[in-house]
């Protein structure tokens, strides 16, 4: 490439990857990608998921802000968690802000874990049915 174009700033190559290699497929890859994606905190790391999907937005909409780049992100975390948050951080918080509130809440709470009922303790109730 720099055969051909010689020297050129980092700006201009990146935009001329960003042409060459996007394609419809590839944006659809990427948007099923993030939607698919939801929080679980036994998958995931938190800051990696989290950066993960800002890097995919980012890629999809470069015009987008931080503060709806955030927002987007948050409504994959669920409702209990999502509603947390949204409650900790009142104003449009940075990056930071979000994760660390985010962690904070996952790990005080365990909101995001996911509990095996116990079946010893349900065989132990006895079953009282009345009969008439």
């Amino acid at each position: 490439m720099r055969q051909e174009h010689g020297r050129h700033d980092w700006s201009w190559l990146k935009s001329e990857i960003i042409t060459k290699w996007t394609n419809n497929s590839w944006r659809l890859q990427m948007e099923n990608t993030f939607e698919s994606a939801s929080f679980n905190s036994e998958k995931y790391e938190l800051l990696t998921w989290f950066h993960k999907q800002k890097d995919r937005l980012s890629a999809l909409h470069p015009d987008m802000s931080d503060s709806m780049i955030n927002m987007k992100i948050l409504r994959k975390c669920g409702g209990e968690l999502e509603h947390a948050i949204k409650c900790r951080c009142v104003k449009p918080c940075s990056t930071e802000d979000y994760i660390d509130a985010m962690e904070d809440i996952i790990t005080r709470t365990g909101i995001c874990k996911t509990w095996i009922r116990n079946i010893m303790e349900s065989k132990m109730i006895p079953n009282i049915s009345r009969e008439d």
